[in-house]
């Protein structure tokens, strides 16, 4: 049986991605392509905007179809009306949004106690493993190596650092005891700019239509090791997007991540 499914910023870059990747598979049922009331493009079929045949579905910008999933790739401004949505019709929830504040972070955690909630920065299965694997490099290195990290994304992308950026400062603090987000040094800029000890440098790059290259860097004295991801398309990110939401049908209301989609 397949699951009804709700995209949110269906016009946007990763939802005609996502649009995609569930026309070619058979594990859901688009029932409902939302976006912003004013996007230019509502009315219009959701599938011939994503550059595929119609799939009978028209760009709206109300939540008025009955659903079991609904996948979130749009802007912290729809956000807020995705999860009440969710609650109010106790809709499963995939969100992939960035740039959400603490009150929304803290609305999601809140929310997770009625429905059940995959949230992620990234839904990319190797930058999920990259997650990981930072904290373990930084704490078997240990405090000599100086550490940096840059993200590199496309010039429309609106926040900054990324989400995943932080994501992987965050991991390094938890495994190294560092404060997050006090030991972030966002660039430099002055004369007199030394690096100070257990401080983790950020750096965000915006440039053409670069897809995702993340990169952590730890140096000392005499040697240099950088573990990098690079995302070549979207459907990395659609892939586990639709990954996430299988996992999460029929599970217990609750806040998951990627890493217990995945099992790491």
């Amino acid at each position: 049986m397949t699951s009804r499914l709700v995209i949110v910023g269906a016009a946007g870059r990763m939802g005609k991605h996502i649009i995609t990747l569930v026309e070619k598979a058979e594990q859901f049922d688009i029932v409902a392509a939302v976006e912003r009331a004013d996007h230019p493009d509502i009315g219009k079929d959701a599938g011939v905007t994503a550059g595929l045949k119609p799939i009978g579905i028209a760009l709206s910008g109300e939540f008025s179809a009955t659903a079991d999933m609904a996948i979130d790739f749009s802007t912290p401004e729809v956000a807020d009306s995705t999860i009440d949505y969710c609650i109010g019709n106790n809709v499963a929830l995939v969100m992939g949004t960035t740039g959400l504040s603490d009150r929304q972070y803290k609305k999601i955690t809140d929310a997770s106690a009625k429905i059940p909630i995959v949230y992620a920065t990234n839904m990319s299965v190797g930058m999920n493993v990259m997650f990981a694997l930072v904290a373990k490099a930084a704490a078997m290195l240990g405090e000599d190596y100086d550490i940096e990290i840059i993200e590199q994304h496309h010039r429309f992308k609106k926040d900054a650092p990324s989400g995943s950026a932080l994501t992987l400062a965050k991991n390094i603090c938890k495994a190294t005891h560092r404060d997050f987000p006090g030991c972030l040094v966002h660039g430099r800029s002055g004369a007199e700019q030394p690096r100070e000890k257990g401080t983790i440098g950020m750096h965000a790059v915006r440039a053409g239509d670069i897809t995702g290259i993340h990169s952590v860097m730890y140096a000392t004295l005499g040697e240099k090791v950088t573990l990098t991801h690079t995302a070549h398309s979207r459907d990395t990110f659609a892939a586990g997007a639709l990954r996430a939401a299988q996992w999460l049908t029929g599970k217990k209301p609750g806040m998951y991540a990627m890493a217990d989609v995945l099992g790491i």
